[in-house]
């Protein structure tokens, strides 16, 4: 019983130990059918792959490949286009096993499950995308591999077979077989193009598609009035009335708010009990929500001295005045430097009773450290030490947001008085040669600041916001007042070429300083939008389209890239045997075809020996004990 408990919960955890169950299952079935007769010919099965072949089609291909200096000429510069690719990704595929056998701590995108297109498996895929992702792939593999039939129709190479490759039920391949001998017997030009048909044909696809979605399918798409919630942090007040993810909450205190500034204005005008009207897709409802303030994150070395990990810490008085929203804290400071503040946690506490902390601590901006050579060491702050800077020129800074808006008055090169305390709570004053700021204009006085106050995330609601506005500027389409300006990526933007590589990292982009990973419009985000214009008429439908042109061009151009990678039997490593072969020829060796396999033997391992480390290099390492 404790055996089977234990397999129970292992695979309640394990996702992947699902799948490879179903795997063996439909192995085992398929096989059984396999054995007694009952499939017909044209399917194959070998273990968990199976293969339905099939001559049709051929004759469509024969009468498509009639303008053959089209196609011949289209080839050629895709040839040239997967020339340029190979090499790039041969560098790639290196850099990338180098910096994962040098990662101390792998980053998620590293993880082994994460090298797999299967929704519900890869981390940054998610279920619910799963019949997008599986269309666009079987158009992905249908596209790719009838571009290989074409051209071989093209330079007169006869077709064996075409077919289709399924791993359990996934399409996850097609195949055309040419004719061994016809192939032979073609010229190195030919077979060249031929192998570099379908690259070409990813690669032309994934433009059209995403002509499609940035053009009028993005374009019909808008960002829906109100403040869209991403995430309520647990334990929060939201949290307590009931408000989740995939709400737009649309008024507060029964003023309508349009934007994420706005509910952030009504908000802090609001009392510590505020009714908000929020709205989940299926229709509005009212939410009272009992405010109190919390520190949802800390900065190491703090002034208080505390520290969030997994619940946050509740900020009960300042001064001995109790306080249960942001406004009150600050009210309740005033304009004096320090004040008394106590906060208390549950975590950990003994016989019920809350773990509380109180202290008189300086009330400012928290720097993290001086940064060596930045104007704050020039004027004698020690470089590294964390500062808490409590005003600029007299004006009173009380947190993060308080320096930035005074240092962007500022302009660089003007000397500003900066009074701040030390590690030591030493009260010390600088005088400050600005330097221009990195990403913004003002001033600079060389600290990166934690965001809120003394080293202290507050918040006293709990709701992080979802950037519709943003994520659809990002596509191409009109963010309104919440676009993308402040997006890591966001400048990107501004040429096809752009879109294009932004696309492809949306779903990535946790690990590009967004907030949110985008997974197309999906599940709850579709209540972020509202489709209007042309195509109004479609109504959700749009978002289903826009998911399919989305996951279509993804899938797309990730399959030419894999393909271009310089090992057989990828495209990559058929063209790269082309091209020995070519350079050989003009080279005096007495064995030539050795020259040749070596070539491609050897990228071919290189290229193998670099997905392995990528992939499992660093828990190869890591079980070595080298890292």
């Amino acid at each position: 019983m404790f055996v089977m408990n234990a397999l129970m919960d292992l695979f309640a955890e394990n996702t992947l130990l699902w799948v490879l169950t179903g795997v063996l299952a439909y192995s085992a079935a398929a096989l059984w059918l396999r054995n007694r007769g009952v499939l017909p010919e044209s399917v194959r099965v070998s273990g968990p792959i199976l293969t339905l072949r099939t001559l049709r089609g051929r004759e469509f291909l024969n009468r498509l490949a009639a303008p053959r200096r089209f196609w011949r000429g289209l080839a050629n510069l895709g040839l040239g286009g997967a020339l340029v690719a190979m090499v790039g990704s041969f560098f790639l595929i290196l850099s990338s096993a180098a910096s994962a056998l040098n990662t101390a701590q792998p980053s998620a995108i590293q993880q082994p499950q994460n090298f797999l297109i299967i929704p519900g498996v890869n981390d940054f895929l998610p279920l619910s995308v799963a019949p997008e992702i599986v269309a666009g792939l079987a158009v992905a593999m249908v596209v790719h591999e009838g571009a290989h039939g074409l051209l071989c129709r093209v330079e007169d190479i006869d077709i064996e077979s075409m077919g289709l490759v399924f791993f359990a039920i996934l399409p996850v391949g097609a195949f055309v077989e040419p004719d061994e001998e016809a192939t032979q017997a073609a010229s190195r030009g030919a077979r060249a193009r031929m192998f570099a048909a379908g690259v070409t044909a990813n690669a032309l696809l994934t433009v059209l598609v995403f002509a499609l979605l940035f053009g009028p399918v993005v374009g019909a798409i808008s960002p829906a009035p109100g403040y869209a919630v991403g995430e309520v942090n647990p334990d929060s007040p939201a949290d307590a009335a009931g408000l989740a993810a995939g709400d737009r909450i649309v008024e507060v205190g029964g003023q309508p708010v349009g934007t994420a500034g706005e509910f952030e204005a009504a908000i802090a005008d609001a009392g510590d009990t505020v009714t908000v009207t929020a709205d989940d897709g299926d229709g509005e409802r009212d939410v009272e929500v009992d405010r109190r303030l919390q520190a949802v994150g800390s900065a190491g070395g703090n002034p208080l001295g505390v520290t969030v990990a997994e619940a946050p810490l509740t900020v009960e008085s300042v001064n001995g005045e109790a306080v249960a929203t942001e406004r009150g804290f600050y009210d309740a400071v005033g304009d004096a430097e320090r004040a008394t503040v106590s906060v208390r946690s549950a975590a950990g506490a003994s016989d019920g009773e809350a773990n509380a902390t109180t202290a008189e601590i300086p009330i400012g901006a928290y720097a993290l450290g001086v940064q060596t050579d930045g104007p704050l060491d020039e004027a004698g702050a020690e470089p590294g030490e964390p500062l808490t800077i409590v005003s600029i020129d007299g004006e009173r800074v009380r947190d993060a947001e308080d320096l930035s808006a005074v240092l962007g008055e500022r302009d660089p090169d003007e000397t500003v008085e900066v009074i701040a305390y030390d590690g030591g709570d030493e009260r010390r004053a600088y005088d400050v040669e600005l330097a221009p700021h990195p990403n913004r204009d003002g001033g600079f006085v060389g600290v990166t600041v934690f965001p809120g106050s003394s080293g202290l995330a507050l918040d006293d609601f709990g709701v992080s916001e979802y950037p519709a506005g943003a994520y659809l500027e990002l596509l191409g389409g009109d963010g309104g007042e919440t676009g993308a300006d402040g997006v890591p990526i966001g400048g990107l933007t501004d040429s096809p070429l752009g879109l294009v590589f932004v696309s492809l990292v949306l779903p990535l982009g946790s690990l590009f300083g967004l907030p949110f990973n985008f997974a197309g419009f999906t599940g709850d985000v579709t209540n972020f939008f509202v489709v209007d214009g042309a195509l109004g008429a479609l109504g959700g439908g749009v978002f289903l389209l826009a998911n399919l042109l989305f996951w279509t061009g993804w899938i797309n151009i990730q399959l030419a890239l894999f393909n271009c990678l310089p090992a057989f039997p990828l495209d990559g490593g058929r063209i790269l045997r082309m091209v020995a072969e070519a350079v050989i020829s003009r080279v005096p060796l007495s064995d030539r075809h050795a020259a040749v396999r070596t070539i491609t033997v050897s990228s071919g391992l290189v290229m193998l020996a670099g997905l392995i480390a990528m992939i499992f290099g660093n828990q190869i390492l890591t079980a070595l004990g080298l890292i």
